[in-house]
């Protein structure tokens, strides 16, 4: 079955990623090694037998009682919360991440996945950012201004930063609480800047520019 970074495309978790195809088999005796197509062998996977419609639907017993496997769009394919189990430590961190809250968003519930764990995320990410680029001078971090918690603050300067995730910033009630805060804040004083979760990874260098030009004396 399509397993690991394949199977995170199948289900729209991932982009695809250039390379092999990835499938997992149950065994590998007997099997021939094929150009394009790199093999997993895991004995507690053995295929689904009927296909699902649904995402969620887990109809193979694996390791610990879990069901592993089950098929979309008629392809076998590892559950969700298996092709996540998959993804640790095959993928960069921030892909992990990226899955992980592409499968909260269709509502899948994921073994040891804390919302806040998955926001703190991004926080680190940002963080790295700016301990590692133009020299920026380190924020503080999660800080009550009035009645809003924000993510990042430079006091002196008097500058917010936040960082924007689809996962908790859409809806209605995400949009007002974030026309609200950054109304407050600057009415504080405090100048507001937002970048979004694809701009942190495909724009990292523009943002940390971004940053150092407010920081700047």
């Amino acid at each position: 079955m399509l397993s690991h970074h394949s199977a995170a495309a199948l289900w729209e978790l991932l982009k695809p990623i250039d390379g092999a195809i990835h499938v997992s088999v149950h065994h590998t005796s007997g099997l021939k090694k094929r150009s394009g197509i790199h093999l997993h062998r895991c004995r507690t996977l053995s295929p689904p037998r009927e296909p699902s419609p649904s995402p969620s639907y887990l109809d193979q017993e694996g390791g610990r009682g879990r069901r592993l496997t089950t098929h979309r769009l008629r392809i076998p394919v590892t559950t969700i919360q298996r092709t996540i189990d998959d993804l640790d430590g095959t993928v960069p961190p921030r892909l992990l991440r990226r899955a992980k809250r592409q499968a909260e968003l269709k509502g899948i519930h994921l073994e040891g996945a804390e919302g806040r764990r998955l926001r703190s995320g991004l926080e680190e990410d940002f963080f790295a950012l700016v301990r590692s680029r133009h020299h920026l001078p380190l924020p503080e971090t999660n800080v009550k201004l009035g009645r809003w918690e924000v993510d990042f603050l430079w006091r002196s300067h008097r500058l917010v930063v936040e960082i924007d995730s689809y996962l908790y910033h859409h809806g209605s009630i995400a949009f007002q609480d974030d026309h609200a805060r950054d109304l407050d804040l600057r009415q504080l004083g405090f100048t507001v800047f937002r970048y979004s979760e694809l701009q942190l990874e495909a724009e990292p260098d523009r943002i940390a520019a971004d940053v150092a030009a407010a920081l700047a004396p």
